[in-house]
């Protein structure tokens, strides 16, 4: 096995997820009422045994960085490693990163000697995969690049980079999110083809990019030591293609690209399934969080189905349906909550505080009494006052306001924002 070093894609502002994005990067949204998203890339690095690990951040950081410092600490006597690189301004360089490639680029020089290999992730998406497989089959080809790829349908296609592999599984052709139904066609792979790599089409016609790469070490500096392109998919692959051996690694599992408030939504809810598509419930490969020996959940006199209930939460009295509610959350008595993400709270507020909020007419973190919560996501130490309806009475797909966004038709209440008693939205 070679040397790897991996660098994660962070710094991204994920701006078709907001409000959830409003003070936070996209790799450190809240998942499954106790996780981030940055967790799961770094999960499989861990349990693949790659622990040299460089975190790219740039937009909103804060959080995200605290996050990872808390929680990503290796033994003092192994060489293994978490650091960020967030974007920084140099002698030789005052600009932001602007794109994948150009923040590899600014951070080269942290990755001399650091592998033979660089592995690139990205750190909003929700998957498991063992990378040494990857990595094996990079070796195995003989490959400078590898891609790691996976099957779509037709309809898919234009929201990803998508690409042609003959049957050893050399990509000949990569066309970035193509619209025209002419270019769809042309790109599709044929049924054989998948056979080939052990892969059942399942009226699956194309291969899409995960944006999950291998790079010779040599390679991927004499690339973007040659050229200013910004973009790895957009760019630095399309043209590698004509003059390296790219690869396309075939992967058929679960993986979904949290990109949007639906997306979101979907995948979360998804997790409340008897048997939902992503498994959190692996003992042999756990997802690594931030510790916070919290207490268990309290629940009195309440009906719950189909929900996710994370710990330290306390719900009194209500009936909860197909939700996640996350760690810290409260819950006042007569509640219904049915199709609900909550993401909690990062802290338990102390008798003083909630006198002294109440005095002031804010409402204490969590569900009042007697509120109506469906089709919605409450984001972190939201404060939702009693006989609140939050159901999109007027039915609208899309809006913007200073305490809540309907996006594509769900009820988004934004970090630390408060709704006052007897709102309905």
């Amino acid at each position: 096995m070679p040397k790897v070093v991996t660098v994660i894609m962070a710094g991204g502002q994920g701006s078709r997820l907001y409000p959830l994005t409003k003070i936070r990067s996209k790799p450190a949204v809240p998942i499954a009422g106790r996780f981030r998203l940055i967790d799961i890339p770094l999960s499989n690095c861990i349990h693949s045994g790659f622990r040299r690990i460089f975190v790219l951040t740039q937009f909103a950081s804060e959080s995200l960085h605290r996050h990872i410092f808390l929680t990503y600490r290796f033994d003092v006597f192994q060489k293994d490693f978490v650091t960020i690189l967030s974007a920084q301004q140099t002698i030789d360089n005052r600009d932001w990163y602007q794109g994948t490639a150009d923040a590899v680029r600014q951070n080269l020089h942290f990755l001399k000697n650091q592998g033979d290999l660089v592995l690139i992730l990205s750190g909003d998406h929700l998957y498991r995969m063992d990378y040494r497989k990857f990595v094996d089959f990079h070796v195995r080809t003989g490959a400078e690049i590898s891609i790691s790829v996976i099957p779509v349908p037709t309809e898919s296609v234009k929201d990803f980079g998508v690409m042609k592999v003959d049957r050893t599984g050399r990509i000949t052709e990569f066309r970035e999110k193509p619209k025209e139904a002419a270019a769809i066609e042309a790109m599709a792979v044929d049924e054989e083809t998948f056979r080939a790599h052990g892969i059942v089409a399942a009226g699956r016609s194309h291969l899409a990019s995960m944006g999950i790469y291998i790079f010779n070490a040599a390679v991927l500096e004499e690339l973007l030591g040659s050229n200013t392109s910004a973009d790895f998919g957009k760019q630095i692959i399309p043209d590698a293609i004509q003059r390296k051996k790219v690869f396309g690694h075939f992967f058929d599992g679960y993986w979904e690209d949290i990109g949007t408030i639906r997306s979101f939504f979907d995948a979360n809810l998804n997790l409340t399934e008897p048997l939902p598509r992503f498994n959190f419930y692996d003992e042999a490969r756990p997802i690594f969080t931030h510790a916070r020996f919290l207490p268990g959940s309290k629940i009195i006199a309440s009906d719950v189905s189909e929900s996710i209930l994370c710990e330290g939460s306390i719900i009194n009295g209500s009936r909860i349906r197909k939700s996640i509610v996350g760690v810290r959350s409260r819950i006042g008595d007569g509640c219904v909550l049915d199709r609900t993400i909550m993401m909690g709270a990062d802290y338990f507020e102390s008798r003083e505080e909630l006198e002294r909020n109440a005095a002031s007419g804010l409402p204490p973190i969590g569900l009042g009494r007697g509120c109506e919560v469906r089709n919605a996501i409450l984001d972190k130490n939201a404060r939702i006052g009693n006989g609140v309806k939050l159901v999109n009475a007027r039915g609208i797909k899309d809006e913007n306001a200073d305490s809540y966004g309907i996006v594509n038709g769900i009820v988004v209440v934004p970090k630390d924002a408060a709704i006052a008693d007897g709102t309905v939205i």
